[in-house]
Order: C-alpha cells, then sequence, then structure tokens
C-alpha cells in the first residue's frame, strides 16, 4: 500500500492525451469542451492533464474512468435527439463510450481499481 497519493507517470500521460485527443476527435468535441466539462482554468492539454491527474491522485484510475464517462454521458444528453436506428457499430459516439469501458475493465486488470 502507498502512503502517499498515487500519480501517472509520464507515459501514462501520454497514453491518457492520446485517449483524450482520439475522444475528442470522435465525439466531435473540442478541448475546450472538455475544460468546461472538467471545470480546468485553460483549454491547454497539460492543464486539462493536470485537472485528471488531481481526479487519479485522490480516487485512482477507477475513479478517473467514471469522470471521463460521466462527461460521455452529460455530451449525450446535450446532444439533439439521435436516430434510435443509427447501427451502433457505425456510431462514433457508442465506440467511444465502449472505448472508454474497455479502458475502464483494463485499468481494474491492471489492479488500478
Amino acid at each position: 500500500m502507498q502512503a502517499s497519493a498515487p500519480s501517472l507517470s509520464p507515459e501514462q500521460l501520454d497514453e491518457l492525451q492520446s485517449l483524450l485527443k482520439d475522444w475528442l476527435r470522435l465525439t466531435g468535441r473540442t478541448q475546450s469542451d472538455l475544460r468546461r466539462a472538467l471545470r480546468a482554468g485553460s483549454i491547454r492539454m497539460p492543464v486539462l492533464l493536470e485537472e485528471l491527474q488531481r481526479t487519479w491522485s485522490r480516487q485512482g484510475a477507477a475513479g478517473l474512468a467514471e469522470r471521463l464517462c460521466a462527461i460521455e454521458a452529460q455530451w449525450l444528453a446535450e446532444e439533439p435527439g439521435e436516430d434510435p436506428d443509427v447501427d451502433a457499430a457505425n456510431d462514433p459516439l457508442a465506440n467511444s463510450m465502449g472505448q472508454l469501458d474497455l479502458l475502464l475493465q483494463e485499468i481494474r486488470a491492471d489492479g488500478g481499481a
């Protein structure tokens, strides 16, 4: 057991940054949208990552994944009515949510939960 709060390694920060960029692109969102959802002080990626690292330090990997999933759910709720007949396999929003779910499963499998 660690006595101090865990922090993300430089490699983990790089992976998180790549995930965020892909997620924003797939959802049609911007760093500004993410800044608002995180209530961060800037749209700059280092500031957004710093905010997410604070979540990681307080709540661990599961808390970080849950926060990102909550943001995704909030964004989906803001979307005007989606066509229920859209094939989920071709829906980038559904695919990005699936990626977040896979991330959460991977984190838990690595013992981060």
